[in-house]
């Protein structure tokens, strides 16, 4: 992974120093609140509902087990002993004293970590595949292009002040892991008929108050051409984008108001003065990138062996069996496994983590996958690079830890937003409502039965739990002052990324556990063998779905 070197950190303390004086300054009461908002918001930092929240980077998931311990004590020293892992691969803290704000982020600069451009009108966390540089289907690692993207948009002095937030998210494997096409901008890497490495370019996708597919606006993009091309985009977006409505200020907007094709061609118009210049990239700019992500001392490993160890330890456990079934994927190199750690047990929010139970990842880490952790938008932990036979003692010390929950990819598995807990833009809680669900799916060889559901639960049209893009999607709604929980149906993230469809009227959340189990029922009913939710949704439509829940009780 990236190291920070004496550079990166001189701007750093910098910032720091910076931030420090526009707090002291603030509560002083000699900085209005409306100008040390968008410095407080470009440091992370956000007032919420009961207490200031302070989001910290995790560029493109990657962490460290020095970090991951300094995270632990961030939680403890300063917060109430746990942080949150977002949908944006970032750590959330949502206790800070505002005080005590500086002091944290000096903290976390000791570690290479930070909050700038957590937050704000400004190009955000770049985020990417948690399998990158590991998995089997990947094209080429899409982490390099991460950090130069990283380095790039840090500190940009024509993208600090943009109309509204700004997100990119690249992959780099046939499958996409990283929801590219519903990003500001997506990049997917790619090879051209001559076998050059390049991306292709979706630009306008996003959630939130109007959701919305990215179209492809260049089908190869070379990879010298990256920085400059996204110059271009971000110029166009400056220029056109609206900033007198906050809700129409996104670049999603500005696409669908020009069209596609004259968005695309005034971003190709300006790239022309910009193509040969300085942001051109050298492949001694690329090569140093890529010098940072090679690979770890993989041992040579008899895959066949090791794997034969494995089957047989399943054999004598059904529950590590069921263990390597929904949360070990398949590696590039033989005789290892990548394991997802599961942040979602029942009864704790999806996504929370606590200062023990970071320092035990560091542990894990340290002890099982060279020193390194990824941080996923679906709310967990990877262990990227674990031996085949040492899942079996990895396995053991989750089960302590409470990461062995084995429901990656199943209907528990919820991407769910803090919702009115902590939110103050939420219009309902979300929390709960996770938790319900999850009781209501207890039986796991009825879960493993269903197949891979995605469930994805936001408290508020901004979207921050993604469920426009869920299978099964649900969104909190305010009646009158009620909380009430709309459902959507057939979203999706990945390749063929699609919008769900509003199932009807909303329900109460007492009912949402009951509902859930209707829509299961249709689906079950309906599929065809090995067929999957989000399949047989597609084939049969909204109208079984819609008649099953609404029937009124005989």
């Amino acid at each position: 992974m990236y190291i920070y070197d004496e550079y990166d950190h001189s701007i750093l303390r910098q910032r720091i120093a910076q931030f420090r004086g526009q707090t002291e300054r603030f509560l002083a009461g000699e900085l209005p609140p409306e100008q040390f908002l968008p410095l407080r918001l470009q440091n992370g930092l956000y007032v919420q509902r009961l207490a200031p929240m302070l989001r910290i980077n995790v560029p493109y998931g990657m962490v460290n087990s020095a970090q991951l311990r300094k995270l632990a004590h961030i939680a403890r020293h300063y917060d109430k002993g746990y942080c949150h892992v977002s949908t944006r691969q970032n750590i959330q803290y949502n206790w800070p004293d505002l005080t005590e704000v500086p002091d944290i982020l000096a903290e976390l600069a000791e570690v290479g970590m930070h909050g700038t451009q957590s937050s704000g009108n400004c190009i955000r966390n770049t985020t990417s595949d948690q399998f990158a540089g590991v998995a089997p289907d990947e094209v080429i690692d899409p982490r390099p292009y991460c950090e130069i993207i990283r380095q790039w948009s840090s500190f940009h002095p024509e993208f600090a002040f943009l109309p509204r937030k700004f997100k990119i998210s690249v992959t780099g494997s046939t499958q996409d892991r990283a929801a590219v096409q519903v990003h500001d901008i997506g990049l997917e890497v790619v090879f051209n008929d001559k076998g050059e490495v390049g991306f292709k370019v979706y630009v306008g996708g996003g959630l939130g108050r109007t959701p919305v597919i990215g179209v492809a606006i260049r089908e190869f993009l070379p990879e010298e051409d990256l920085l400059s091309y996204l110059e271009a985009i971000l110029r166009v977006y400056n220029l056109f984008g609206r900033r007198d409505n906050k809700y129409k200020a996104r670049i999603k907007i500005l696409v669908r108001a020009l069209t596609p094709e004259v968005f695309a061609q005034k971003v190709e118009d300006e790239w022309q003065h910009l193509k040969d210049g300085y942001n051109k990239l050298t492949q001694a700019e690329i090569q140093r990138a890529k010098g940072f992500f090679t690979a770890p001392a993989y041992e040579q490993i008899d895959n066949t062996a090791a794997q034969a160890t494995v089957d047989a330890q399943a054999a004598d456990s059904v529950a590590f069996g069921k263990w390597l079934q929904r949360n070990v994927r398949a590696h590039k190199i033989p005789g290892y496994a990548s394991v997802t750690l599961s942040l979602k047990p029942t009864g704790v929010a999806p996504g929370d983590i606590t200062d023990s139970q970071l320092e035990v990842i560091a542990n894990l880490a340290d002890k099982f996958s060279f020193g390194e952790a990824r941080t996923t938008h679906e709310q967990n932990i990877v262990l990227a690079d674990v031996k085949k036979t040492d899942l079996f003692a990895l396995w053991q010390e989750c089960k302590a830890a409470g990461f062995a929950t084995p429901n990656i990819g199943t209907i528990t598995d919820i991407i769910c937003c803090p919702g009115g807990d902590f939110c103050s833009l939420a219009n309902a809680k979300s929390i709960p409502i996770a938790e319900a669900i999850q009781r209501q799916f207890e039986d796991l060889d009825y879960v493993y039965d269903l197949g891979d559901i995605d469930l994805n639960i936001s408290g508020c049209m901004n979207a921050c739990g993604h469920h426009h893009v869920g299978h099964i999607g649900i969104l909190g709604v305010d009646k009158s002052g009620k909380e009430f929980y709309q459902v959507q149906l057939g979203g999706n993230a990945s390749n063929d990324a699609s919008l769900g469809d509003v199932l009807g009227p909303s329900f109460g959340a007492d009912d949402m556990p009951a509902v859930i189990q209707k829509i299961v029922d249709v689906y079950v009913a309906n599929r065809n063998a090995e067929e999957l939710f989000i399949d047989t949704y597609r084939r049969i439509g909204a109208a079984p779905f819609k008649e099953k829940v609404y029937a009124k009780a005989n």
